[in-house]
């Protein structure tokens, strides 16, 4: 089984639109969205469209979540203001009533491997889940879950960790950033993770995980936001991944 996990797209339309294409090259059995949606860019209600036409399951992101505030927009507009002026109601209502988490259990032969998916960490929406994050801390929240993939955006800084738990092993996947990459590869990225047969937590090469990097107009989406009253460092961030 092929299952394709995807996160922070932030508005920015052509990196969603060219992450379909790929998508729709490497043809999953399914796929997941980890939130952030929106920010930073001028087509939320675009990408919400996209993700919503295509009934992609997806859980909230922290800026999802921010859609919640009621901030309005001052002299120096600010990312959240921005944002919410630029999304219809009924775009906003959608994201603020998404799930904060999804669990999916893989179960045969009397064994259940388990996946649980976060935005952040189960910490917290705003946690950054870093590929040095305290063993022990994330040992802790796995078994909390019961889960054997802890899979996670947030960071836009892709990996994929592997913990020897005891007789289990746990993995840790995050899945990077399609619209706004910040680990100095301005293209987009998203994970792709293979079960083959039965997966067994005693088994550390129970998941296959792939890392693809996609190629989009950056300065499309870095000029849209220079239009506009988004902060310009933005666009230079989006240029240089950080």
């Amino acid at each position: 089984m092929k299952i394709a996990f995807f996160s922070d797209i932030h508005a920015n339309l052509p990196a969603l639109e060219a992450f379909f294409e790929d998508l729709d090259s490497e043809n999953p059995d399914a796929v997941y969205c980890l939130g952030d949606l929106v920010g930073y860019n001028v087509w939320p209600n675009e990408v919400v469209h996209e993700i919503r036409k295509r009934r992609i399951a997806t859980i909230m992101g922290n800026h999802d979540e921010a859609l919640l505030s009621s901030e309005i927009l001052e002299d120096q507009p600010s990312n959240r203001g921005l944002t919410r002026a630029l999304t219809t109601e009924e775009n906003r209502n959608y994201l603020i009533n998404l799930p904060r988490q999804f669990s999916l259990s893989f179960a045969r032969d009397n064994h259940n491997f388990n996946f649980l998916l976060v935005h952040g960490s189960v910490k917290s929406i705003n946690d950054y889940m870093v590929i040095d994050y305290p063993e022990k801390k994330v040992l802790e929240m796995m078994d909390q879950n019961q889960t054997d993939v802890l899979l996670c955006g947030h960071t836009h800084k892709p990996f994929h960790r592997v913990i020897e738990h005891g007789q289990r092993f746990k993995h840790v996947v995050n899945i990077g950033s399609v619209g706004k990459p910040k680990d100095g590869d301005n293209r987009g990225c998203y994970a792709i993770i293979e079960l083959n047969g039965t997966p067994k937590a005693n088994n550390p090469n129970a998941i296959k995980v792939t890392f693809r990097r996609i190629e989009y107009n950056v300065e499309r989406a870095a000029t849209a936001i220079e239009e506009s009253e988004f902060d310009n460092s933005y666009a230079e961030a989006l240029r240089e991944a950080r």
